[in-house]
């Protein structure tokens, strides 16, 4: 895993770990964000907000999820099929 992954997989964790899961959908994740929306990650060059995740990864999620792990697996995936990171 590149340092940039490993470094994106550590801040989703930390970030979505704190909801209530099952989360049904992406509305569910907001609360759990210490910024709303807002919310920054960032590693190496690769810098975007929970917003703008949200809105180009809604196809690649398949809710709902059960734990933080398989919620950040997909969230892993989805952004490389994009060409994020």
């Amino acid at each position: 895993m590149t340092d940039v992954k490993a470094e994106l997989r550590e801040q989703f964790l930390e970030a979505f770990g704190g909801a209530d899961f099952p989360v049904e959908n992406q509305m569910d994740l907001v609360p759990a964000l210490p910024d709303g929306p807002a919310t920054k990650f960032e590693a190496g060059d690769v810098s975007f907000t929970a917003m703008e995740m949200a809105a180009k990864l809604g196809s690649e999620q398949e809710f709902p999820y059960d734990t933080p792990e398989a919620l950040v697996d997909d969230i892993i995936d989805g952004l490389e099929a994009k060409g994020m990171i």
